[in-house]
């Protein structure tokens, strides 16, 4: 669990505040609405597309039914070709190997090239508090550790920011981490990646270490994949001595066919592009070619207790494309720090409640950010239900239940504040299992619909106070059917 995080108020609490805020709003409507046209233009050139998503899903869901075997034919890979495999149980462990690792090559500093799973864990944190500086090195995350903030989006870390922000940010926070911005720097698009560049490319020529995450690792040859638009993944991957990569264990693919289908969908489903500008490949190490040495930290972290769960592990399927994102309506109002994860939006409703449980305030009610439109669905390049995956854990946060945690079976008790949704659902299951008692209660409701109040007390205020409470019919279905077709279907 990333301690960044620790405390955040519930989805519903953290969204209201983001609602009042007409900057980040607008920020948020402008990005996604351009992202969401370009990606659907990309995905419309391909004819095969249906088929593609699906073999993707296939691809998927068969390495994570077989991802015992799978990760040793990686670690065998990879040490192979000259690497370090190191596997980490959870956070701290992953954070300890890491911290480690860069102490034994006494420098103290890293360079590094966007990684979720680092930011999962905290990586930066637990390594400043070890004395060591990592400098992020891709543009958008550039602005958000100059900013102290905390990313929003999977693709666009900085997507809540807008130009002049950006400006502001540069011209007060670079010059103590290094090269300071350009003098009278405005707010172009252009000035600014220049003002990025030349303060990054100092970090590049000096780093001694990088750290590194990776999209995809192909199992039978130990190949680490990244891509990404910048070019600063690649200075990262080459420069430095020494490259350590922390990876979660979904990221694996078995074969580099398989790995040709997702580099057709990520792009199009992340950039809108036909191909990404940088396709990074490493093996191991090669003499006198990038980093002598090279380690790999590959992360569970609650992967295998989401892989447990036949409904939820479908979660781990995820590319971290954010076409989710850019498509929900709920996120594109609420932001993505509302959601108290690195893992935003739709796919960080369903993945962080997985990977650090329900106990916690802002775990317990992810499940509810979300309206359950489906759109999320439709535009996810591997087929994840997220619905049907958010409906699930709606479950569990409401009536608790069997669930694996940290490897062990645990009987999960029910959330706090729920009990009214627990007596209605429990309510309704009696009621809908008893056909004499619906038809009694929907007969009583019709003759008593004047009675009908236009809001609902009790807990039951909070859902009438953003919808209207529907009309009673004044006669129930079944016996409207029974009055004009005597229950039978008409012959013809």
């Amino acid at each position: 669990m990333n301690e960044t995080f620790v405390g955040m108020p519930a989805f519903p609490e953290a969204a209201r505040e983001a609602l009042d805020d007409d900057t980040l709003r607008g920020n948020l409507r402008h990005a996604t609405h351009t992202i969401r046209a370009k990606r659907a233009a990309a995905v419309a050139e391909v004819s095969d597309w249906a088929e593609l998503r699906e073999a993707g899903s296939r691809i998927k869901e068969h390495t994570l039914r077989h991802l015992d075997r799978y990760l040793k034919q990686l670690e065998a890979s990879v040490t192979a070709a000259g690497g370090t495999v190191h596997w980490a149980a959870d956070a701290a462990e992953a954070n300890r190997i890491v911290t480690r690792l860069v102490q034994e090559t006494g420098e103290s500093e890293v360079v590094k090239v966007k990684s979720m799973a680092t930011q999962e864990i905290g990586l930066n944190e637990a390594l400043e508090a070890a004395g060591i500086r990592a400098y992020e090195t891709d543009l958008a995350e550039l602005i958000v550790q100059l900013g102290e903030d905390r990313p929003s989006h999977i693709l666009v870390p900085a997507i809540h920011r807008n130009r002049a922000e950006i400006r502001d940010i540069f011209r007060t926070a670079m010059a103590g981490w290094g090269r300071p911005a350009p003098e009278g720097l405005s707010d172009s698009p252009a000035e600014l990646a220049e003002a990025a560049r030349l303060h990054l490319r100092e970090k590049f020529l000096r780093a001694k270490v990088g750290v590194s995450g990776a999209n995809f690792m192909v199992a039978e040859t130990g190949t680490m994949v990244v891509v990404e638009s910048e070019g600063n993944g690649r200075m990262c991957l080459t420069l430095p001595e020494t490259l350590i990569s922390v990876v979660g264990i979904e990221k694996i693919v078995p074969t580099w066919r398989d790995l040709e289908v997702f580099l057709q969908t990520l792009p199009r489903s992340s950039t809108a592009e036909r191909m990404n500008p940088y396709t990074s490949t490493w093996t191991g190490t090669t003499d006198g070619d990038g980093p002598r040495t090279f380690h790999l930290v590959l992360l569970d972290n609650g992967r295998t207790d989401t892989l447990a769960d036949e409904v939820g592990r479908q979660a781990l399927r995820c590319i971290r494309c954010s076409a989710c994102l850019n498509v929900c309506p709920v996120y594109e109002r609420a932001g993505g720090h509302a959601y108290g994860s690195v893992y935003p939006g739709p796919i960080g409703a369903i993945l962080s409640p997985q990977l650090r449980g329900t106990a916690s305030e802002i775990d317990a009610s992810l499940p509810y950010a979300s309206s359950l439109c489906g759109a999320c669905y439709e535009v996810c390049p591997v087929a994840i239900d997220i619905p049907e995956v958010l409906v699930r854990l709606r479950e569990r946060v409401v009536e608790g239940g069997p669930a694996v945690r940290e490897g062990n079976r645990v009987v999960l008790k029910p959330a706090k504040g729920h009990a009214a949704e627990r007596a209605a659902m429990r309510a309704a299951r009696w009621t809908f299992t008893r056909p004499g008692a619906l038809r009694t209660g929907q007969r009583l409701a019709s003759r008593a619909r004047r009675l009908q109040p236009r809001t609902l007390p009790g807990p039951g205020a909070a859902w009438t106070a953003t919808r209207d409470l529907p009309e009673l019919p004044a006669e129930p279905f079944r016996d409207w059917w029974e009055r004009t077709r005597g229950g039978k279907e008409e012959t013809k």
